[in-house]
């Protein structure tokens, strides 16, 4: 495992990133961006990543519709899913990740059937380009991020992976260390965001380290699975910008790297002897 951060394409987005010591980078490029225009940068973003060690660990697409309301899959969106998973494959990007909405017309199992005609469809496209494809488990135009859909679709499509982050699940009053247990071994991608609640009631999204979300635990999980992808980080609540946005940030990377076990042990063939 390693850590990164969401940021964006650019060249100054970059060497932020490698600033902060990090060597992983995830690219949001959610509804209201142009696939297209991404794309046609693919080239400068290699040369980005190599020049700064940054490597590109992830993208996503959230809060875009890929259903109508019938069930038909929505062609622009797909489009813009394969633009994406296009520059995935330049850039050398392993995942990425996407949602479906819930088609309002259907009952529950057609709209698992819809789902799964958008996800297959992607996998489709991305497997001979090297690209693996998730699905997010938060419910931006998303309907697929509980034990519910996913019993039902990532059952009958095994190559379809998870985007997870606890603070998801527990907002739900889910249990994430439950979900990551029983699908831990279907994660492909990990946000790292704190959350917190006060009086039964949602506070702030604070950095990761603080708040209530059990890490060390979930650690121990994502290593049971064999989990050894990215972990982004994800500075999401506007409690926490400018300097003290950016502490927070320094603080998630001190609090999370301890957490991350070091190649060199996973090289260790044997035991050490203890007396």
């Amino acid at each position: 495992m390693y850590l990164g951060i969401i940021n964006g394409w650019e060249e100054g987005h970059f060497k932020a990133v490698a600033d902060k010591g990090l060597h992983g980078v995830e690219f949001c490029a959610n509804h209201n961006y142009d696939s297209a225009e991404i794309l046609a940068k693919a080239q400068d973003i290699r040369a980005y990543s190599e020049k700064y060690d940054v490597k590109v660990g992830s993208v996503g697409r959230w809060g875009m519709d890929r259903l109508t309301a019938d069930g038909a899959i929505i062609p622009e969106a797909q489009q813009h899913d394969k633009n994406l998973i296009d520059l995935c494959a330049a850039v050398g990007c392993p995942v990425y990740n996407v949602g479906c909405n819930y088609p309002q017309n259907l009952d529950y199992a057609a709209a698992c059937e819809k789902a799964i005609e958008v996800f297959t469809a992607l996998i489709d496209y991305a497997r001979p380009k090297g690209v693996k494809i998730g699905v997010y488990n938060c419910d931006w135009a998303n309907f697929v991020y509980n034990e519910k859909a996913w019993s039902y679709i990532l059952l009958r499509v095994p190559e379809l992976g998870i985007k997870y982050d606890p603070s998801h699940c527990y907002h739900r009053g889910g249990d994430y260390l439950k979900e990551l247990r029983d699908w831990g071994d279907r994660v492909y991608h990990v946000h790292l965001k704190g959350t917190m609640d006060v009086d039964g009631e949602s506070y702030d999204d604070c950095p990761a380290g603080m708040g209530d979300i059990k890490w060390p635990q979930v650690m121990v999980i994502l290593s049971n699975k064999g989990y050894d992808g990215m972990l982004s980080i994800e500075p999401h609540s506007g409690n926490w910008r400018g300097g003290k946005g950016q502490w927070g940030i320094d603080y998630t990377i001190r609090y999370m790297t301890p957490l991350i076990m070091p190649d060199s042990y996973k090289t260790m063939q044997t035991d050490p002897y203890m007396p």
